[in-house]
């Protein structure tokens, strides 16, 4: 059996050997290449001096390259038991630097196992990745307790998290993640690299916090609004906001906003303005 630079056999044949297949109601897919699991872990930045949390690593591909980039040590939270022995060989590889916690990345909370600094990167299962990430931007407290997050969407969602007021792709994800993380995509990724290959393109994106959210707002507000705002996008606010009352276009006006603008329109800036107004503290 041939073995790859950590000493482990390559992720195809250990993925035979357990006759290991990636299940669709998990959001699995395997990514096979040692080079860009690599790459990946090399755009989180120096992980030497850092704890690394990793959510869905499957059979360890990202997992191995963390732990071969120099991860300080990498949490990984699994919630197919298939997974767990395979990931246990790369435990053994790496003595006392990988702590894999069966469960669920919805319910499981990694804190008791990390220390500062922590850096988040995984290729993100596609049925809770937006989830996730909705939760990492929206804590009950800021600065967070991660530095980073590094992590792999379908291309779709990456290039919402990015995109810029008044294109199609600005939304509530644009909003949440540029309020309060200097936010880039970092590369693109083709179907052909997973195992099964999914039908999209992937894309990973790399997300690095900053010390205090660009403007003044409460997150749950902030999150409401845009939720409402972007909820029929295609409607001007003092339609998508009327729910919240009578005198919402007063409000809107308030905030300095036309109330016949459309969500896509509307600046970062703008929507934690609105917000405050909408719900006053």
């Amino acid at each position: 059996m041939k073995t790859v630079q950590d000493g482990l056999p390559p992720l195809r044949e250990v993925i035979a050997e357990h006759g290991l297949s990636a299940r669709k109601a998990l959001g699995q897919n395997f990514l096979m290449d040692l080079n860009l699991t690599s790459k990946i872990a090399r755009r989180a930045g120096d992980l030497s001096a850092c704890d690394v949390l990793e959510i869905g690593p499957g059979p360890g591909g990202l997992t191995r390259a963390l732990l071969m980039e120099g991860a300080r040590n990498v949490v990984a939270i699994e919630m197919d038991n298939r997974c767990l022995a395979i990931l246990d060989q790369v435990s053994t590889s790496y003595p006392g630097r990988l702590t894999v916690i069966e469960g669920n990345a919805l319910e499981v909370d990694p804190l008791p196992h990390l220390t500062a600094p922590i850096r988040v990167v995984a290729n993100l299962p596609y049925n809770v990745g937006t989830e996730l990430l909705i939760r990492w931007l929206t804590p009950p407290k800021w600065p967070p307790y991660w530095q980073s997050m590094t992590l792999m969407f379908q291309k779709e969602v990456a290039q919402r998290i990015v995109a810029e007021p008044g294109s199609k792709a600005y939304g509530r994800l644009s909003v949440l993640a540029q309020w309060r993380t200097e936010a880039t995509l970092a590369f693109e990724i083709s179907p052909q690299a997973f195992t099964p290959p999914p039908k999209v393109t992937s894309a990973v994106v790399h997300l690095e916090r900053l010390d205090q959210p660009r403007f003044p707002a409460d997150a749950k507000d902030l999150s409401r609004t845009v939720s409402l705002a972007f909820g029929q996008r295609r409607k001007m606010l003092r339609a998508s906001l009327k729910s919240l009352g009578k005198d919402v276009e007063k409000r809107i006006r308030a905030a300095d906003i036309d109330p016949t603008t459309r969500a896509e329109q509307v600046s970062i800036e703008e929507f934690c303005r609105l917000s405050r107004i909408l719900y006053p503290r």
